[in-house]
């Protein structure tokens, strides 16, 4: 069942939970892949009704990113999920999300005003870190829209892949802090048999970009291969990644290692820290992570 409004969504699913329906969530932006239906998959197996939102967030992207480029593949996502098994699917326009952009609109506000009118969600210092350091403004995009699905989508359980490590986190602490009655489950990096971690812009690379891209795995691989074999200095177990990453000419925004909850860097690597690293492959941002 496909709807794309926010009455109906919400009509739909009060009434399946006034019949005691569990309602797992998967939010997506599209162009999905396995790692996408990998959470649908996993939801169906715990859940009596699976919704997946497919809507391209104009607030998580920046000035300069490719928001108007970003793959919209509506027919084949839809048929991906329905055969892992999603009930429901929403699919909301910009303004249904965001009834002030007509207002914008209409009164014909600039793109920098655009932003007055908006009550967004923050995470204050944990957004300034690793990707947020990197993408101002982008957590805030993406906690304001997961909390306003939620509100609309009234989820039990809501699935996030841990490539997002990050957003993971940030959403998972938002639950906690504003005191939202749903759990919050990471599911794991899907990746190619190569090693390269599944993403909606893979298909932004060359044959060629997408060989060098490998290099981020192989660098988390040797980071965590050394660890086991002893290594706990931080600025060595980076400076492995850094290497194997710049041989491939992939430019690298950062390899950090922190704690996984906090994500503090930490001076001295320990088991159950996180490995995060980032960087261009061409014109195509890359992240990936791994745990020690």
């Amino acid at each position: 069942m496909k709807e794309s409004t926010v009455s109906e969504i919400k009509d739909l699913i009060l009434s399946l939970k006034k019949n005691g329906k569990i309602i797992s969530f998967v939010p997506t932006m599209g162009n999905l892949h396995q790692g996408h239906v990998s959470l649908v998959e996993r939801a169906r197996k715990e859940s009596d009704i699976v919704v997946v939102s497919i809507f391209v967030n104009p607030t998580q992207f920046g000035p300069n990113e490719d928001f108007n480029n970003y793959p919209r593949t509506l027919d084949e996502d839809l048929k991906k999920i329905k055969e892992a098994g999603c009930d429901i699917v929403f699919t909301p326009e910009v303004l249904e999300m965001y009834p002030t952009e007509n207002e914008r609109l209409n009164n014909n506000k600039s793109e920098l005003d655009k932003n007055i009118s908006r009550t967004m969600v923050s995470a204050f210092q944990k957004n300034k870190v690793l990707c947020g350091k990197f993408r101002p403004g982008h957590f805030d995009g993406v906690l304001t829209i997961v909390l306003k699905l939620f509100n609309i989508c009234m989820p039990d359980k809501t699935y996030f892949g841990l490539k997002d490590y990050q957003q993971y986190i940030l959403i998972k602490d938002m639950v906690k802090m504003l005191n939202l009655d749903i759990e919050v489950i990471g599911c794991p990096i899907i990746r190619d048999k190569d090693g390269l971690a599944l993403s909606s812009r893979n298909s932004y690379m060359s044959v060629e970009q997408r060989k060098k891209a490998l290099s981020l795995s192989k660098a988390l691989n040797s980071i965590k291969n050394a660890f086991k074999e002893g290594e706990k200095d931080n600025k060595k177990l980076k400076g492995l990644g850094l290497s194997i990453m710049s041989d491939d000419d992939i430019n690298i925004q950062y390899v950090e290692i922190v704690d996984s909850e906090t994500l503090i860097p930490v001076r001295e690597a320990g088991e159950g820290n996180l490995v995060a690293i980032a960087g261009y492959c061409g014109n195509t941002r890359l992240i990936d992570n791994i745990i020690l």
